[in-house]
């Protein structure tokens, strides 16, 4: 494993308890920052923090994205914990399963919006002012090959993560001089729980557009995570990283 220097920074990992944003999580301790887990299952928040305690400052908040109060209270527990904030990664999200785009339930589509998609902008609208105070900031925003490509019985996952790539860009230009840096990754799939989310044939269609021929792993994830974490990245800002085994095409 390559050391990516993150010492005395601190962080914030929504979707933090499983999955990419745990190893995420692990990875950022691994490089010497203090992590705040951020994630709506409770149980699964107090198992992550346990296993991830002996790496490091662990802080924690049962949050749901997708409600502007219960970022603002998340984040102002994060700050009176580490006393500023250095770093925000976006990762939390769902699938919301896969339908036709005209058989798709609305609430369903609404759900999907409300936390891909509004959860990272509720974040940045509460963390972005704390990173401006520093003067230094990384945000990263945990996207999709398919808001790039869309994905077919996919419509409001696709189009949630293609908004969060144009988020990406639109925030990284307005602190483009501000020393706080915004950029996104597009994983194709990663082999973590969200897959009991999906279809198997949904599976296997994502499956066959990977030239590579398999999943991508988490910790590859958050290998590049973490550099784009540290002061090392300093001259990309809304950017986009394709993390797809060969799929991306531009």
């Amino acid at each position: 494993m390559n050391q990516i220097d993150l010492t005395q920074r601190h962080a914030i990992v929504t979707g933090g308890a499983r999955g990419i944003g745990f190893a995420i999580a692990t990875r950022l301790l691994q490089s010497g920052a203090d992590v705040s887990l951020w994630d709506m299952d409770a149980a699964a928040l107090a198992q992550a923090t346990e296993d991830l305690k002996p790496l490091g400052t662990v802080h924690t908040a049962v949050v749901d994205v997708s409600s502007a109060e219960s970022v603002e209270a998340a984040a102002a527990s994060a700050v009176k914990m580490f006393g500023k904030l250095d770093i925000l990664v976006n990762n939390a999200g769902i699938t919301g399963g896969n339908a036709r785009t005209w058989e798709l339930n609305p609430a369903d589509w609404q759900r999907v919006m409300d936390i891909n998609l509004t959860g990272p902008f509720n974040c940045c609208r509460s963390v972005v002012p704390h990173l401006l105070s520093n003067g230094y900031g990384r945000i990263v925003n945990i996207a999709s090959i398919a808001g790039k490509e869309g994905n077919p019985n996919a419509a409001h996952y696709s189009a949630s993560k293609a908004g969060v790539i144009a988020l990406t860009k639109s925030l990284g230009k307005e602190l483009a001089t501000s020393n706080v840096v915004v950029n996104c990754v597009t994983p194709a799939v990663i082999a973590t729980d969200i897959l009991t989310q999906m279809q198997q044939s949904h599976i296997d269609y994502m499956l066959s557009k990977i030239p590579m021929g398999r999943f991508g792993k988490k910790e590859e994830v958050a290998g590049l995570v973490a550099w784009l974490c540290s002061e090392e990245c300093s001259f990309t800002t809304g950017a986009v990283f394709d993390f797809s085994g060969g799929r991306a095409t531009y």
